[in-house]
């Protein structure tokens, strides 16, 4: 049986694509678009949404970058310049910040949503947005994906992101929504709450029109900046650091005592297997291993239940 023909593989993109005189995003020549006065913000839209922006879009967009491009030393930042000590290549530095940025920093895929998903259930059950931001609030109590918390009590920047999106006519269905779950936050909270960062932007770009996806990538690009800044700093101000050279005090260290190495006759008599016998000796076991840091088992992994994820069609 002779093999069947078919096309090769290639990669295909509704993106852009090259040639020898130009490049082509979305159907528009970039050069084109630069020479005519369109800026950065403008060839985001049309990379993510494959549409040139309102002014005002645009102009709410640069204003969200802005304030997500440093914040001071950061657990970003503060990687990039400890890559930075190695010598190492700058856009080393400035990925291994990038790497940084998990829940922590960017929980903009599960909070995005988390809001898609209540939107949703309040079409589907004929109920209020407010009764539907009360729900969520009770049913997602204490998630670091809220986008209300106690972190913005003095800085007015969160709030002030909704107001300016008001101001410019862009706000929409998730900056509305996610005030009232500032407000059903802040009736069943004991401590005050309001509404942060991850909220605010978050619910901004939602209604700019970025997927949480999008939203991810354009934020942590534009932190890359702020913690390329960093990174070429600790080249130009601090010491470089050689092999062998960073010390770590005793007293910082916390772990058993200082113990004798046995002789390998004697191994057996201190050695103690990793399996166990039954269930409950496992049990047991897996108790001491938390204590143990650094082995992993005091980590909590959130993995979905599969039996409760929707169906996919056949």
């Amino acid at each position: 049986m002779g093999a069947v023909e078919r096309e090769p593989f290639k990669w295909h993109s509704t993106i852009s694509y090259k040639i020898v005189d130009k490049i082509v995003t979305r159907g528009y020549d970039t050069t084109e678009l630069v020479e005519k006065g369109y800026g950065f913000a403008d060839l985001i839209f049309i990379n993510y949404q494959a549409r040139i922006p309102l002014i005002e879009e645009t102009e709410m967009l640069h204003y969200v970058m802005i304030l997500c491009l440093d914040e001071g030393l950061s657990t970003p930042a503060a990687i990039s310049r400890l890559v930075a000590k190695g010598h190492t290549i700058l856009t080393q530095s400035v990925g291994a910040s990038i790497l940084a940025f998990g829940h922590t920093y960017g929980a903009f895929q599960a909070y995005g949503k988390m809001l898609d998903k209540y939107l949703d259930r309040a079409e589907k059950e004929g109920k209020g947005l407010d009764e539907m931001a009360e729900i969520l609030v009770k049913e997602n109590q204490g998630s670091l994906t809220l986008g209300v918390s106690n972190l913005m009590l003095k800085d007015p920047a969160a709030k002030r992101a909704f107001a300016r999106a008001e101001k410019l006519g862009v706000a929409g269905r998730y900056i509305d929504f996610q005030k009232r779950i500032v407000k059903a936050a802040q009736e069943a909270s004991t401590e005050p709450v309001d509404l942060d960062m991850l909220g605010a932007i978050g619910a901004t770009m939602f209604d700019l029109g970025f997927s949480p996806e999008a939203t991810w990538s354009i934020m942590a690009i534009t932190r890359a900046f702020g913690c390329g800044a960093h990174a070429i700093e600790e080249e130009e101000r601090e010491l470089r650091h050689v092999l062998g050279q960073s010390l770590m005090p005793e007293e910082l260290y916390d772990g058993p005592s200082e113990r004798p190495v046995p002789p390998l006759k004697d191994r057996d008599k201190i050695a103690k297997p990793g399996r166990s016998k039954t269930v409950e000796e496992w049990k047991m076991d897996f108790e001491e291993r938390k204590k143990l840091k650094g082995s992993g088992y005091s980590i909590v992994e959130e993995i979905e239940d599969p039996r409760k994820l929707p169906k996919k069609e056949k």
